[in-house]
């Protein structure tokens, strides 16, 4: 890409994303100086919301995988359709193209998703793509890839089961950027964002408490991986449902701050990973963090 087309696709990117501009311009110098690129941070830190808005503005396919012990070359790559092949033998008009043949035919995008859980033989059949630009199809030929194309990979360096350690040849043909949890004005602009029905007297204090709610999950010592930002729009959005259900219009109403604890328990409660000597629950912790801001915070701030 043109300079002047990298710069026009940052101007409309940025618009639909928040607090990630760095990043932004950090990935798109990356892919359009023709590097693949390993987004190494936790879920829910607009990884994938970046790059659907890039290729939607370059105009290019992304192409999403997911990584796991049953991701094989012949799932990634393609195969021959069986019932053709048993009527016409192996041609290459029977050949089912797999993500990566698509996403090297036209240009796109290979997205995998938890990179480092894909088997090592499949990231072998990658590194050629990465390396080559194309990759021989048995009874297909060799496939090139259009001068667009990119892999672009995403870890999760807080969860180590079932992963796989990656080799220094993989580290070595990809660019490497760490993406963490915005800061909490950010992700009170992201949940007002995701949350725009929610009214506005009540939102003012909802959304603030949810996403600092949401955020002391991830420094909770008994707490391994806390939530996204995720975690924080289904506190907000859950938390004004029932507030309608229970006529709370105020968030001054005796009934809200426990409401708020109510939405806590569906939203977060699945999204924390305790850790293993932990000794205690999901909810404990909700609630423990749940008493410290709305209990012990606002006391300590009074005043004597």
């Amino acid at each position: 890409m043109a300079a002047a087309d990298v710069i026009a696709i940052r101007q409309r990117v940025a618009a639909s994303i928040v607090g990630r501009e760095r990043e932004l311009d950090l990935v798109l110098a990356a892919v359009a100086a023709g590097r693949d690129l390993v987004l190494e941070g936790p879920p829910g830190t607009s990884k994938t919301t970046m790059l659907k808005a890039i290729t939607a503005q370059w105009g290019i396919p992304l192409l999403f995988v997911e990584g796991n012990a049953d991701l094989t070359p012949a799932k990634i790559v393609g195969h021959h359709n069986p019932a053709r092949v048993l009527r016409e033998d192996y041609s290459a008009d029977n050949f089912v193209p797999g993500p990566l043949v698509e996403a090297m035919r036209d240009g796109g995008f290979l997205y995998i998703e938890e990179f480092n859980r894909a088997p090592e033989d499949t990231l072998n059949t990658l590194l050629t793509a990465i390396a080559d630009r194309a990759i021989a199809v048995p009874r297909v030929g060799t496939v090139t890839a259009a001068a667009s194309f990119r892999v672009i990979a995403s870890m999760n360096p807080y969860d180590n089961v079932g992963t796989t350690r990656l080799s220094t040849s993989v580290h070595d043909r990809l660019c490497r950027l760490a993406i963490d949890y915005q800061d909490e004005p950010a992700e009170r602009a992201v949940v007002a964002l995701r949350a725009p029905d929610v009214p506005a007297g009540l939102g003012s204090r909802l959304i603030p408490d949810g996403v600092a709610l949401t955020r002391a999950t991830r420094t909770h010592p008994d707490v391994r991986q806390g939530s996204s930002v995720r975690g924080a729009i289904d506190t907000v959005l859950v938390a004004a449902e029932l507030c309608a259900l229970r006529g709370i219009s105020d968030p001054g109403d005796t009934d809200y701050v426990e409401t708020v604890f109510d939405a806590m328990i569906v939203a977060l409660s699945g999204r924390i990973h305790l850790d293993e000597a932990a000794e205690t629950t999901a909810e404990q912790v909700l609630r423990e963090i749940f008493q410290d801001h709305f209990v012990l915070d606002p006391a300590a701030a009074r005043p004597g």
